[in-house]
């Protein structure tokens, strides 16, 4: 899911069936993410600077290499940059389509999954015109 970090909106989604990691299905979409763009997202990416050059990862620690605090900063820095598309996620989830085993007609999915972040951009307009 891309979202903008502007206004919070969904800008396009993409979905596969079965259980497939975030950067394989980033790679089968073939989204072209334009250079000047500065693509913010977590660990579950980490590779795509050969995808898109302008992009911020996490850096991930393991057992044998703890993360330094430079290492702490920059990740808090990027987690930070992120929580706007993570409450939209977390939106998304409300709809129990993403949380839960989907038991309708997988045809159709795509079309609901579709409707629903349609649903969330219209909200969110509806509170920025209030504000």
């Amino acid at each position: 899911m891309v979202v903008n970090k502007a206004d919070g909106k969904i800008i396009c989604t993409s979905f596969a069936n079965g259980r497939h990691h975030d950067f394989r299905l980033f790679k089968e979409s073939k989204l072209k993410i334009d250079t000047k763009v500065r693509a913010v997202v977590d660990t579950g990416y980490i590779g795509i600077q050969k995808f898109h050059a302008n992009s911020v990862v996490p850096i991930k620690r393991s057992k044998k290499k703890p993360l330094s605090t430079s290492d702490k900063v920059f990740n808090r820095r990027v987690s930070s940059e992120r929580v706007l598309s993570e409450h939209v996620i977390g939106l998304i989830k409300r709809f129990k389509i993403v949380l839960d085993r989907y038991r309708n007609r997988r045809k159709r999915f795509g079309l609901r999954f579709n409707l629903i972040c349609g649903i969330c951009n219209f909200e969110k307009a509806i509170v920025s015109q209030e504000v």
